[in-house]
């Protein structure tokens, strides 16, 4: 597969290796091999940035680009992403674990984010007439963009998440700094050869490095108007307290313990699959993964023999390899958090039904594991790894109670054969999506609207959303002086 690209900073037109440095290395997940030095950027390399962001704001130098000029410009920028696909894709998979078939196939997506996010600034426009304006003359309608955005990326889906998000900051109008993962770097330094190649302004996008402490300085400054983090709600929290005392905007998409519903009438094997399907892609790796499965007393032995049976015809093997379905955990203090979770079910009165027992020695391979025989109340925290946990219910009532319990809301799932019943079932759900006899990654349909329930988040992502989340409305118009009041 080859070694990763170097960690690089962007910082006011410039790319370099950041200076400061991080404990420990970025390894190898399919040997445990070193790699390379963790890297970060100087603290005064990034206000340097949130400077020179503000600045391009204050100048207007994106913004008055306009329609026609941004979507040149990130048309442009797309087209250097697609070169470079298969290069992110590689990236991906040695950061990540995930196999390559699947960071391929998303990485390939990275330009038609880019390219999708040109077409709903080309629909929506920045400036409309509005109808009926008032009788002392036109009143129209500017989007304008907020300011210095901020995209903190997470370490599972790198490529896609940065570029997605960045694509919105930058068809708005906004500057925008990305700061990746401290554990999934690599991809950031083909973003930077994109746009570099693509000859973006100086300073309309910007990239830094590093762990907490660069995004702590990030979201707590004044400069940054708009905040977009996908990761942990602990995370979450941090960042919300910050960017609250400057009234910053904010998307964040945080975590669940996504229930699944398995109704009495559900077909055993087509829930086996899709559960298989669904607890191990990235991984288990998603923030949208099948977490507890609530399933009718009497299907609940056949569906656990079911899905171990579904489970070990996986094909386990290196992230590089093609064909493989299930590679390693992304980095070793992962797997020992989703190890120690799993012994607190077990300690806690739960059995662990573990799949592969003959697991490559080195890296950081973990066995698909369903845990039968713990309560409830204590299967709630969400693991972020190929783990389920799996409870007997006597009835669609008891379930939905039952996934209720937790404060988050992210995702959540039914089974059953009477589709309609099914339905119904969903919609009871507190979840931003229900998908129904599937587990698939993309949205149910391309203009989907999510929100982020409870505590997995602030705002939510869909057809359009991220675009309006970095732009606001301000409405300029001739008043009428008849008005009554």
């Amino acid at each position: 597969m080859g070694g990763l690209p170097s960690t690089l900073e962007l910082i006011d037109g410039k790319s370099r290796e950041p200076d400061d440095r991080l404990p420990g290395t970025l390894d190898d997940p399919n040997t445990g091999l070193a790699l390379s030095p963790r890297r970060a950027s100087r603290l005064e390399q990034v206000d340097a940035a949130l400077e020179r962001a503000q600045l391009v704001h204050e100048a207007r130098l994106w913004r008055d680009l306009g329609v026609e000029g941004r979507g040149e410009v990130l048309h442009r920028f797309a087209d250097e992403l697609a070169a470079r696909a298969a290069q992110l894709a590689t990236a991906d998979a040695l950061n990540t674990g995930v196999p390559i078939d699947v960071t391929t196939a998303m990485t390939a997506a990275c330009a038609d984010q880019v390219r999708g996010e040109v077409r709903q600034l080309i629909r929506t426009g920045v400036v409309a007439q509005l109808p009926g304006s008032g009788r002392g003359g036109p009143v129209r309608l500017h989007k304008d963009p907020w300011g210095p955005a901020v995209v903190l990326a997470p370490w599972n889906a790198p490529s896609s998440v940065a570029v997605g998000r960045a694509a919105a900051a930058l068809a708005a109008g906004c500057p925008v700094i990305v700061k990746p993962s401290e554990w999934a770097p690599s991809s950031s330094a083909l973003l930077i050869e994109a746009a570099e190649a693509a000859e973006l302004p100086v300073g309309v996008l910007q990239v830094v490095q590093g762990d907490g402490a660069v995004g702590s300085r990030l979201v707590s400054d004044a400069r940054v108007r708009a905040i977009a983090f996908t990761g942990s709600s602990e995370v979450g929290r941090k960042i919300a307290s910050a960017a609250a005392v400057n009234f910053s905007r904010l998307q964040l998409e945080l975590s669940g313990n996504n229930p699944v519903i398995v109704r009495a009438d559900a077909d055993i094997a087509t829930t086996a699959c899709a559960l298989a399907r669904g607890m191990t892609k990235l991984n288990g790796q998603w923030c949208e993964a099948p977490g507890k499965v609530l399933v009718s007393r009497r299907l609940h032995d056949d569906l656990v023999e079911a899905l171990l049976a579904e489970l070990s015809k996986l094909r386990v093997g290196p992230s590089s390899a093609p064909g493989t379905e299930l590679g390693p955990i992304a980095f070793a203090a992962h797997r020992a958090r989703l190890q120690a979770q799993i012994d607190m079910l077990t300690r806690r009165g739960g059995a662990a039904r573990v799949v592969f027992s003959d697991l490559p020695a080195q890296g950081w391979f973990l066995s698909p594991t369903v845990v039968t025989g713990v309560a409830p109340e204590v299967a709630m925290a969400e693991i972020f790894g190929p783990v389920v946990s799996v409870h007997p219910v006597d009835d669609d009532t008891e379930a939905l109670a039952l996934a209720a319990l937790g404060p988050d809301g992210l995702a959540g799932y039914v089974f059953g054969s009477d589709v309609e019943a099914a339905l119904s079932v969903g919609e009871h759900l507190r979840a931003g999506e229900v998908k129904i006899n599937g587990t698939s990654l993309l949205d149910l349909t391309v203009e989907s609207h999510q929100s982020f329930w409870g505590t997995s988040g602030i705002g939510g992502h869909g057809y359009g959303e991220m675009l309006e989340f970095f732009r606001g409305s301000r409405i300029v118009g001739v008043d009428n002086p008849d008005a009554p009041i």
